[in-house]
């Protein structure tokens, strides 16, 4: 039964294949993969992950951003994430802080073009001083 479940999480998270593969020789994406499977294995009703995208490679991100969003699905997922095509892509709801602080809340596209998350984000503009 619990051979049954792993093999089922295994293959939700796109790993099937190197089950018989320790997990230190995985590539990072597949480690990280392995890491949301051994925590859906708990049925959480929220997932949460810190940056999630972190030192990926560009087939490892959108392999990575097709299973959050596969997992998503059941769940609330709570994300810190730095790349914002991932971000823009996956979010429903982007939060901004700044020193600690909610600096603007709502849809990407509402967001990035938030006058306060700019100037806090990119500095002053082009040729400015941040």
């Amino acid at each position: 039964m619990l051979n049954d479940r792993a093999d089922e999480l295994l293959t939700a998270v796109g790993v099937d294949e190197w089950r018989d593969v320790p997990a230190g020789e995985l590539s990072y994406g597949r480690k990280r993969a392995l890491e949301i499977a051994t925590t859906l294995a708990l049925d959480p009703e929220m997932l949460l992950l810190d940056e999630p995208m972190a030192g990926m490679g560009t087939e490892d991100v959108a392999r990575t951003a097709e299973l959050i969003r596969r997992v998503a699905k059941d769940r609330t997922v709570l994300m810190v994430e730095h790349n914002l095509s991932v971000v823009a892509d996956l979010s429903d709801t982007i939060t901004v802080l700044k020193l600690g602080k909610v600096l603007a809340e709502g849809p990407y596209a509402e967001i990035s073009k938030n006058p306060e998350v700019i100037e806090a984000y990119m500095g002053h503009g082009v040729g400015g001083h941040a």
